[in-house]
């Protein structure tokens, strides 16, 4: 049920997106939204990539003005990586379009099910994000 309700998301996504960003792209652009002024290399490792596979990927959304890079306080050899305003304007709208494609689908579902589908999305996010902070917690880096 998860992957059936997972693949019909990217489903109702695909048709609200207008997104000059591939898929790789947009998780860039989530990753920095969240960890603001990292380095290629936090963001290669987040992303699961290599460093030079990860600077193209940012050559790319530097280059539509999503994203901007600034030498690093510490070190002049590291760039720090920001969302640019272009960048935060297009998440914001994307988010804009994902949520209306969604609402079009529960506002065609009965009440009752409705009701239990948040509910049931709360606690998973509550769960989902305390297992994201144990994860990140430095005892279980450390471990």
């Amino acid at each position: 049920m998860t992957s059936e309700a997972a693949e019909l998301l990217e489903v109702l996504w695909g048709r609200a997106s207008t997104t000059p960003v591939s898929a790789s792209q947009l998780r860039v652009l989530f990753i920095l939204e969240h960890g603001e002024g990292i380095n290629l290399r936090t963001l290669a490792d987040a992303l699961g990539s290599t460093p030079p596979s990860t600077s193209r990927l940012c050559d790319r959304l530097q280059a539509v003005g999503y994203i901007e890079r600034a030498p690093s306080a510490i070190s002049r050899r590291e760039l720090r990586l920001f969302l640019s305003a272009r960048g935060r304007s297009f998440l914001a709208e994307l988010r804009t379009r994902r949520e209306h494609a969604v609402e079009s689908v529960l506002a065609q579902m009965p009440v009752a099910q409705r009701t239990a589908l948040a509910e049931g999305l709360a606690a998973f996010c509550a769960t989902a994000a305390a297992q994201l902070h144990e994860d990140d917690s430095p005892a279980v880096r450390t471990a």
